[in-house]
């Protein structure tokens, strides 16, 4: 790797880290300004809640809460439950849910992935036919009606009536209860995908490279996948790592119907219960995945084309 690739993978990294800690300022302020307290049992006198507060900390000033626990977040210590699995810690809770809420998301976008380059070049090899007429109604269906919509009909077709599937998620049976949501969400992303890279390979195709490695005798298996597939590659690999982020933030409702215990769930039921710890712990968690992913793209984006980074550098 060349010298001005690390230094430029090194400049990306320093501001994912700035980003990430402006976030957790952000988060941990409002957090801490949200009306009411965790403790909120009116069986509780001022008496008690106050000890209790002391007993985790939260009768400091602010500002040493923060440290605190900035501190105890380096070490993977997120702190405890207050209130839905008491005193339970956070970073195994939120760890378990996100283990399955990432492997639903990283399924989705790879099967979605790789079967929207598929749909989407397809389109584009036989543009203005019947099948790229076709191919665009599956995008537009696809973009058009939400996961859960998907999920339902699964449920209500692949589960209830021909039992091919478990109709809720069961840890005796991880594989086969995650086939369906998985299915309900791959749709959005085939279809999405199929959208950029049609709408690119058409453009890349008609270009004036394509046509001069065209006269130089190049076969056709050449240009499509070595020069056409790669360049329209770039912008559907720039909206991959968002979609992964969107599918692990808005699958509470796909969570929901097909009784998945994953973080959606986790981070609304603790909002509802002001779990401040699991509330930071998750959003948190989002963040940063959602600055992981933009700063993996960035970079591939700049290998692929180093045009890309030559220009980042300039600027």
């Amino acid at each position: 790797m060349s010298k001005s690739t690390m230094k430029y993978i090194g400049k990306r990294l320093l501001i994912a880290l700035a980003t990430l800690f402006v976030i957790l300022v952000v988060l941990f302020l409002i957090v801490k300004l949200l009306p009411g307290s965790p403790f909120n049992n009116e069986k509780l006198s001022e008496a008690q809640r106050a000890a209790i507060e002391a007993k985790y900390g939260l009768d400091k000033p602010i500002v040493t809460q923060f440290i605190t626990y900035v501190k105890n977040m380096l070490v993977g210590d997120f702190g405890v439950s207050y209130n839905m699995y008491k005193d339970m810690l956070v970073s195994s809770l939120v760890g378990n849910a996100a283990k399955i809420s990432f492997m639903y998301g990283i399924s989705a976008v790879i099967i979605g992935g790789v079967l929207g380059i598929l749909l989407g070049v397809f389109a584009a090899l036989h543009k203005n036919t019947i099948w790229d007429t076709l191919a665009t109604v599956i995008s537009v269906i696809g973009v058009s009606v939400p996961s859960f919509v998907f999920a339902m009909l699964l449920l209500i077709f692949l589960a209830s009536k021909l039992h091919v599937f478990p109709t809720s998620y069961s840890s005796a049976n991880p594989i086969g209860s995650s086939i369906m949501p998985v299915m309900a969400l791959s749709v959005g992303v085939i279809a999405n995908v199929a959208r950029f890279t049609r709408t690119e390979m058409v453009s890349v195709i008609n270009s004036e490279y394509m046509t001069l490695a065209e006269a130089k005798g190049l076969d056709s298996k050449t240009l499509i996948f070595k020069h056409a597939l790669r360049n329209a590659l770039i912008p559907v690999i720039t909206i991959l790592g968002p979609i992964l982020v969107n599918l692990m933030t808005g699958t509470m409702v796909v969570e929901k119907i097909c009784g998945v215990p994953g973080l959606g769930r986790l981070l609304i039921n603790s909002i509802l219960t002001k779990d401040i710890n699991i509330i930071l712990a998750c959003s948190f968690l989002y963040a940063a995945m959602y600055i992981i992913m933009v700063l993996i793209i960035d970079v591939s984006y700049g290998i692929i084309d180093p045009r890309i980074r030559l220009g980042k550098e300039d600027s």
